[in-house]
């Protein structure tokens, strides 16, 4: 077994054990497909950053999470991307934080690392229109 095959069985360890951060999150296709379970990732939702032009701590919303390429292959998907073009559907992640309230966010950049085999979603807040 060699270093990278070791490190992706110890990512899965890392992010979808029970002693993990992970936390579970639905992810719908832009087909409209809705894929649920086991779908674990590492979920961060701040709201404060750094502004770059003065240094100073603003308010402001950064969501991302982290998952497994192996996890969303086992469903049969392709890595998650943003869209650009309003007439087409984007990849859109829902979740409940620790409170329990629910959010639902479209992904405006998927950044794949291949070589550990995660992917990094960045997200802003969606509405679907219902």
């Amino acid at each position: 077994m060699n270093l990278r095959t070791i490190a992706e069985a110890d990512l899965a360890t890392v992010m979808e054990s029970e002693e993990s951060f992970r936390w579970p999150v639905v992810l719908t296709d832009p087909d409209g497909n809705t894929h649920t379970a086991p779908l674990y990732a590492i979920v961060n939702d701040v709201s404060s950053l750094i502004d770059p032009d003065t240094g100073q701590l603003v308010s402001g919303r950064v969501a991302t999470f982290g998952i497994r390429i192996s996890s969303i292959a086992a469903l049969g998907l392709g890595i998650p991307k943003g869209e650009s073009s309003p007439n087409r559907r984007p990849w859109v992640v829902s979740f409940k934080d620790i409170t329990g309230a629910s959010h639902l966010m479209k992904v405006s950049r998927g950044d794949p690392d291949l070589t550990l085999g995660i992917v990094n979603l960045y997200l802003e807040v969606y509405s679907d229109g219902s």
